[in-house]
């Protein structure tokens, strides 16, 4: 974060505003993934975006990035107790998701 934000949703907002950063969040919930499972499991994204994804959470503290001394290179993701801590926040919005399809009739 560049600026200095007052108000304690934009600072949320800041740090998992953007789809992607949240549906990586989902996915390392379940635990450590690899840069490949996490782009098969979020589909629709570009290597390019996920790369600058991880890259940012990385630097805000969200996730940990392991690297093994391997050929070729093994690259672990996984949440730190910071990003752990946004599964309350991820778990109220599947909460509501439901609900709205519910009363939207949506599947």
């Amino acid at each position: 974060m560049d600026r200095k934000i007052n108000c304690p949703v934009e600072v949320t907002l800041s740090l998992i505003g953007n789809k992607w950063k949240v549906l990586i969040i989902r996915d390392l919930l379940e635990g450590t993934k690899r840069f490949g499972e996490l782009k098969k499991s979020i589909g629709s994204i570009s290597a390019k975006v996920l790369t600058s994804n991880l890259r940012e959470m990385e630097e805000e503290g969200l996730i940990n990035r392991k690297v093994y001394a391997e050929v070729p290179p093994k690259v672990e993701y996984s949440l730190t107790e910071t990003g752990y801590s946004l599964k309350s926040v991820l778990d109220s919005m599947y909460s509501w998701g439901e609900s709205y399809k519910e009363v939207k009739g949506r599947v």
